[in-house]
């Protein structure tokens, strides 16, 4: 009988594992299972170009390799639940499919805040569906924008809602500035100068209360008392992971699912998980196992993953190389971008500018016990073309070495 791998997900970390277990030597069955009824495409710019409007869907959409031509896609609809023992997933409409070999690429959703009020007019950006809806109440005339997150997400919508001509944008987050846990103190301060030349509010050091208004929102009431007008709210307060179908399996699925150094999901060698639901040891640092939410790591874990399985199913040993990706991320907010390679949030306790200075473009490294992790630009061209240099000091750094059984 010919074998079968069912792909859990069929956004781009679905997408680049089937494509890797093709280039890999898999000749089976391929069956990729997504709730959403797109066919694969880019997330980033859902908060970018497409809230702005300069961006047509059909410029987002992947194009998948011709050897995944014959796969099968089971579109807008999803993953209920798993024997994993037993090698079965079920369903939405109550299907029960065998596999031989399972690609778990389920991803993230946006967390939502519970709070008393009206939950109109109250936006995630996520999908293509929500970034199609948030644009058309920031096109409104008069928009007063509330964005409720000071992180990745939201500093982006920030900046696209001003871009737009919104009337008011502001961003509330409990921290005391925007971006702190992923940036440092230093980069984060600039950060929030920046925006707010460009024209966006903030209100740090608070959270949400509730929300005002009946049947929509009118106004966001703060933890501190202050009450601020809105007709637009975005929450972007983190994501949750889309593990609940996995559940009674013995599996750790408390951030995400947790793997080995090989993408092995519970020790079960025909199990593997990819994307930012994948919570893997890094033999770039310390090896201590982390979801990382940034646009390479679907292509790095599908690539390792997808060699595990294809081993697994060909009955042959596992490539033993330690898996050690660079994690990369980019962030366009205004007219400057944030440019990372590397894992600064392992090196925020020392932070030091390596190129050109704080008031213009520049370059922060960050480093943990004197070695360097990670390097950030903050900047136009020149700031990117700068950590672009110091990514080849990264790469040099050694990963440990580890035999995989």
């Amino acid at each position: 009988m010919t074998p079968r791998i069912v792909v859990a997900g069929a956004a781009m970390a679905g997408l680049r594992a089937a494509e890797q277990l093709r280039a890999g030597g898999f000749t089976g069955r391929l069956t990729l299972i997504g709730d959403e009824p797109h066919m694969p495409y880019n997330r980033p710019p859902l908060s970018k170009e497409v809230l702005a409007g300069k961006a047509p869907f059909e410029s987002l959409a992947f194009r998948p390799r011709a050897s995944v031509a014959d796969a099968e896609w089971r579109l807008g609809t999803r993953v209920t639940a798993a024997r994993l023992a037993d090698r079965t997933v079920e369903l939405a409409d109550g299907t029960h499919l065998p596999f031989d070999g399972l690609v778990i690429a389920t991803g993230m959703r946006p967390r939502r805040l519970h709070c008393p009020g009206p939950a109109a007019g109250r936006h995630t950006v996520r999908t293509l569906t929500d970034a199609q809806g948030l644009r058309d109440a920031l096109t409104r005339p008069g928009a007063q924008v509330v964005v409720v997150g000071a992180g990745f997400i939201g500093c982006e919508v920030a900046a696209t809602a001003v871009g737009l001509g919104a009337a008011e944008v502001t961003v509330v987050d409990p921290e005391p500035l925007p971006m702190l846990r992923a940036l440092g103190e230093p980069p984060a301060r600039l950060l929030r100068r920046r925006h707010e030349e460009r024209g966006v509010r903030f209100a740090l050091g608070t959270g949400v209360a509730s929300y005002a208004g009946d049947d929509h929102v009118t106004g966001v009431v703060l933890d501190d008392g202050r009450t601020l007008p809105a007709d637009v709210v975005v929450e972007a307060v983190g994501s949750a992971a889309n593990t609940e179908w996995l559940a009674d399996n013995g599996l750790d699925l408390t951030d995400g699912v947790l793997t080995d150094e090989l993408l092995r999901v519970g020790g079960l060698p025909y199990v593997v998980a990819v994307g930012d639901v994948a919570r893997f040891p890094n033999a770039r640092y310390d090896g201590v196992p982390r979801r990382v939410e940034h646009w390479s790591i679907p292509g790095d874990t599908a690539k390792r993953a997808a060699k595990t399985l294809a081993a697994h199913l060909a009955g042959a040993a596992p490539d033993p190389t330690p898996f050690a990706p660079l994690p990369t991320f980019w962030s366009d907010q205004h007219d400057f971008r944030l440019q990372s390679f590397g894992a600064p949030s392992l090196g925020l306790g020392d932070i030091r500018v390596l190129d050109g200075d704080p008031e213009g473009d520049v370059v922060f490294g960050y480093h943990t016990a004197g070695r360097p992790v990670g390097v950030l630009a903050l900047g136009g061209p020149r700031a990117a073309g700068a950590a672009a240099r110091h990514r080849a000091g990264l790469l040099q750094q050694p990963a440990s070495r580890t035999q995989y059984a």
